[in-house]
């Protein structure tokens, strides 16, 4: 697919920069099941309604990482930024070290042995021998007391807001750039379709006879990784852990038994579950622990997810390939004219879209 086929024009103060002033509070274009109905303008408070009744709802459980570190050079005192990309060791939880790939930013070069101080009992100590990249390297985060590197995280860490969100991130993102499910760490990017979830709307949900089930996928900063190939098949698509539990494997097998649709709450949710697509059954899956680079484009053949709910995605990107490919690009490229229109607000503290999956012909 060429890649300027998903290009739109979207005027730069349609970018949200902050949350909504309730999770449930933004608006929802519904696309109708039938393509030739026209578009619903409504409220995220109204999604209940518009979720098939007995349906599973399928939501991604990572949590989010305070993955921007700030600190100084041991010694010279000069300004570092560290971004922590994965953690790269097994060690377990608590641990008072640990092994991170990361983006470093400072002003001069870091050396194998350097220590950048991060505050309170947190440094870290640069682990490469060399690098091709200066700014891709390994460090090792270590606690001067031994408590658990990941609370000492937590503790220090910024909140990683995406490069369009033109502000320092605040105690409100502290709760809002994550999701209420959010329970597994290792994100360093948010689902943030699941943003509008709140408690009072799950619960609506499954009052209607609407059953929910978690995967795990760690958002990465690839995420946010600009499509520089003019043709989306030459494009070198980003890696993310995830997984699927066999009670979740198990739900959509139930879930296909009584005739019930499968709801993704965003795009992460629709990588992990057609990455553990079960080649034998359509509509199934099988429980799966692994590393998905799966590329969604139009021309793809759908097997597990019937709707989806989503927020609206950069142009050019691959997100937007895959819900095209999910509804059809004409009329998803239409429906983003409609949003501009209306001034919905954009990208990952913005409004969402609820769609059917495209009828194959």
């Amino acid at each position: 697919m060429r890649v300027a086929d998903l290009d739109y024009e979207l005027p730069k103060e349609l970018i949200a920069q902050r949350p909504a002033h309730e999770r449930d509070g933004g608006r929802l274009l519904v696309f109708p099941s039938d393509e030739g109905a026209e578009l619903v303008d409504d409220v995220i408070r109204s999604l209940p309604t518009h979720v098939p009744e007995g349906a599973l709802v399928v939501v991604n459980d990572t949590r989010v990482i305070a993955a921007r570190l700030l600190g100084r050079k041991s010694g010279s005192g000069g300004q570092v930024e560290l971004f922590l990309l994965r953690r790269l060791d097994a060690s377990p939880p608590g641990s008072g070290s640990a092994r991170y790939r990361v983006l470093a930013r400072s002003s001069k070069p870091l050396r194998k042995g350097a220590v950048i101080e991060l505050g309170g009992v947190l440094h870290a100590v640069i682990a490469s021998e060399r690098a091709s990249d200066q700014r891709d390297l390994e460090v090792e985060l270590r606690t001067t007391d031994g408590s658990p590197v990941e609370q000492a995280i937590e503790a220090q860490g910024h909140v990683p807001l995406p490069p369009y969100v033109d502000r320092a991130d605040d105690p409100v993102d502290r709760e809002r750039y994550q999701t209420v499910f959010a329970r597994v760490p290792g994100a360093v990017a948010a689902p943030t379709a699941g943003f509008h979830l709140s408690e009072r709307l799950m619960d609506e949900l499954r009052a209607r006879g609407v059953e929910i089930a978690t995967v795990t996928l760690h958002v990465g900063l690839g995420t946010f990784a600009p499509v520089t190939v003019d043709d989306l098949d030459q494009h070198d698509m980003h890696e993310e852990v995830f997984s699927v539990s066999e009670a979740t494997a198990e739900r959509i097998s139930a879930a296909r038994a009584r005739g019930a649709p499968v709801v993704a709450i965003g795009t992460t949710v629709v990588r992990a579950l057609e990455s553990a697509r079960d080649p034998a059954r359509r509509g199934f899956v099988q429980p799966i622990d692994g590393v998905t680079k799966i590329l969604i484009q139009p021309g793809y053949e759908f097997s597990v997810v019937d709707h989806l709910l989503t927020n609206f995605h950069l142009p050019r990107s691959t997100l937007l390939a895959l819900v095209s490919a999910f509804a059809g690009r004409d009329r998803v490229l239409a429906g983003y004219e409609h949003a501009v229109r209306q001034r919905y607000r954009f990208f990952s503290y913005g409004d969402a879209m609820f769609l059917a999956r495209r009828r194959e012909s």
